[in-house]
């Protein structure tokens, strides 16, 4: 129930050994809180889709 652009952005916003969003580090030079608005984007997108689908929806 997850899409490319999700997928994508849980696989490289990870959380750090000091707190912070490797992602975010990385892509766009940002000390971020993890987890960062991008993660929780993806997330929220991933729990509709599959609640969608349990409830026999569109995703």
């Amino acid at each position: 129930m997850i899409n490319e652009a999700e997928r994508q952005i849980l696989v490289v916003h990870l959380h750090g050994k000091d707190g912070l969003c490797t992602g975010c580090r990385v892509w766009w030079s940002r000390l971020t809180p993890y987890p960062c608005w991008q993660v929780e984007w993806a997330t929220s997108r991933q729990a509709r889709s599959t609640t969608a689908a349990l409830l026999g929806g569109r995703a």
